[in-house]
């Protein structure tokens, strides 16, 4: 394997890891309690695979980044087990290992919570961007959506169609006049991902603090690390990043959610009024239905005349819902 940063080629074509492990530490934003994440290099077809780690008589428990493990969307997306053990908000480490094309890592978790680090995915992103990328001689393995699946909760809803490359169609409505109604569009790219999704942070409104804190979320909540929406202006002095830092956040956890297939997903993916919830259902209800995907991949590069190219996507069956 040789070291680089993303490129055309690494980043659509061969599978990734990372160059050198990361470590990473803060606190989890709902449960306020300490964590210490190390991001390790893997091996070709492993995928995204986080491993519980600090547990009573020195146990370590798998759970891999999967819709199918998806225990709860309330408030953050967490993954967990049938005996009762999880890891919530995965979705800013998700979207920063899927918006910059890495396939490949395990994730050592020391506590029930990623940090939640300032409320975006930029200190995961600057992490992967200091060591680099390692890419393999092994073909990147992409979902195809074949057909039009949606998953619908009241108003909300999202989508995801047919589409030649990776497309974000994002709106929110909300009833404030800080937020209202917001929209963007873009193609998943890790140059997009850097610029335009990594530094939007979380958010939330200072009328529902103490509701959320009775129910035991955002108990490690703070100006540090959450964009906090009062009656009539925003709470942190030093305003937003982006002007429409609202939508921005919610497209970066789409990409976080969406990366939960297993694979990234060949298509386009509308959401209106959505969450983790909604991201969540519509890649179980896509999955769920084998006629509406089918597993794509792109061959290793060739040299030919001096310079690399890519291969040609090689089509699989339909009807194995399997992904690896």
């Amino acid at each position: 394997m040789t070291k680089t940063q993303p490129t055309m080629h690494t980043a659509y074509a061969v599978q990734t890891t990372l160059a050198e492990q990361i470590v990473l530490e803060g606190i989890g934003v709902h449960s306020g309690t300490p964590a210490s994440v190390v991001i390790h290099p893997a091996s070709p077809d492993t995928g995204i695979l986080f491993v519980r780690t600090g547990l009573s008589g020195r146990r370590e428990v798998e759970i891999p980044a999967r819709v199918s493990a998806v225990s709860s969307t309330d408030l953050c997306t967490c993954l967990g087990t049938q005996h009762g053990l999880s890891i919530a908000t995965v979705e800013h480490l998700m979207a920063a290992l899927c918006g910059l094309g890495v396939d490949n890592a395990v994730i050592e978790i020391d506590s029930d919570e990623v940090p939640i680090m300032d409320g975006s995915a930029e200190a995961f992103v600057d992490a992967i961007d200091q060591v680099g990328l390692r890419h393999h001689m092994a073909s990147r393995k992409f979902i195809r959506v074949l057909k039009p699946v949606r998953f619908q909760n009241g108003e909300a809803y999202g989508e995801l169609l047919p589409f030649d490359g990776r497309r974000f169609e994002i709106e929110i409505d909300f009833d404030s006049r800080l937020v209202g109604h917001q929209k963007i569009a873009f193609d998943l790219k890790p140059g997009v991902f850097r610029t335009e999704l990594a530094r939007a942070r979380t958010f939330g409104f200072m009328k529902d603090v103490e509701r959320l804190w009775a129910a035991g979320f955002a108990l490690g909540a703070s100006l540090d690390n959450t964009v906090v929406i009062g009656e009539t202006n925003l709470v942190n002095p030093e305003g937003l990043r982006y002007a429409d830092e609202f939508v921005r956040h919610k497209a970066l956890d789409a990409v976080g959610d969406l990366a939960l297939a297993g694979a990234p997903i060949l298509g386009k993916y509308r959401s209106a009024r959505g969450g983790h919830k909604i991201n969540c259902g519509v890649v179980s209800a896509l999955l769920d239905d084998p006629s509406a995907w089918t597993i794509v991949e792109e061959l290793p590069l060739r040299r030919e005349g001096g310079h690399a190219e890519i291969g040609a996507i090689a089509q699989g069956a339909v009807c194995e819902p399997v992904i690896s």
